[in-house]
């Protein structure tokens, strides 16, 4: 786990190296991070367009194999635009230091997460461990931001998307559209400067052994917010 001091050179010099997972010096990440900031004036511009690049450019699922180290590596999720909270974190974290910006991952455990009635009945459980987000440096602090829920899963579930301004803590509304909690953080593990990626899949696998199935869980999150959009289930707070 790493330094909090905001005031640590060292901490923001660790956080602008590639990582096995937040691997910013593969070619895909640095091109997309690239495209993602031309034109931004400012530091809190291009953190802004990496935000966006990631939260609505890779599809939210938790249907993936949690078995597979690629579902935790930054160009791995990327290239699938597809991929679960703590993949799109490194992906995040991976494009800013790919744009010179220090960045790193940090866990916590949440409960009441946006979730559709499938992903809450096969978790088993409205709390969630290890929910991975991002901390990215604005140049004067650490800034947490997470992107995970894209814009077309939110519209359909009737939650406005979390937005990120590049300068403010942005790590997942507390109230849905209708006024109702959906999301609370209970237990941070602090930031890290990768992912660590053995460490989570015992963690999850020892205590939620029911993810451990060849090929993920099974679900497409999208399809099941149109069908309770639709009237054919209820949506529900879970992970």
């Amino acid at each position: 786990m790493m330094d909090d001091n905001p005031t640590s050179q060292s901490e923001r010099a660790v956080c602008l190296s590639p990582a096995e997972f937040v691997d910013s010096d593969h070619p895909e990440v640095k091109a997309l991070a690239a495209r993602a900031t031309a034109g931004a004036a400012t530091q809190g511009d291009r953190l802004r367009a990496l935000y966006l690049a990631v939260r609505d450019g890779v599809r939210y699922d938790p249907y993936v194999d949690f078995r597979s180290a690629e579902v935790f590596r930054a160009s791995s999720v990327l290239r699938a635009q597809r991929g679960y909270c703590v993949g799109k974190a490194a992906a995040f974290a991976a494009l800013c230091r790919a744009s010179e910006i220090p960045a790193r991952v940090r866990f916590a455990d949440v409960r009441n997460h946006l979730a559709t009635e499938n992903l809450t009945r096969t978790m088993g459980t409205d709390l969630f461990a290890w929910h991975g987000y991002t901390e990215c440096w604005t140049g004067e602090r650490w800034v947490k931001a997470s992107p995970t829920f894209n814009l077309t899963l939110c519209e359909k579930l009737g939650v406005a998307p979390l937005d990120f301004d590049g300068r403010t803590d942005a790590v997942m509304q507390a109230f849905d559209t209708n006024n109702a909690r959906f999301m609370e953080y209970i237990r941070d593990h602090g930031a890290y400067f990768d992912v660590p990626v053995k460490f989570l899949q015992a963690e999850m696998f020892a205590q939620y052994p029911h993810l451990a199935r060849e090929d993920g869980l099974g679900g497409d999150m999208e399809t099941e917010a149109t069908q309770e959009a639709e009237g054919r289930g209820p949506r529900q707070s879970g992970r």
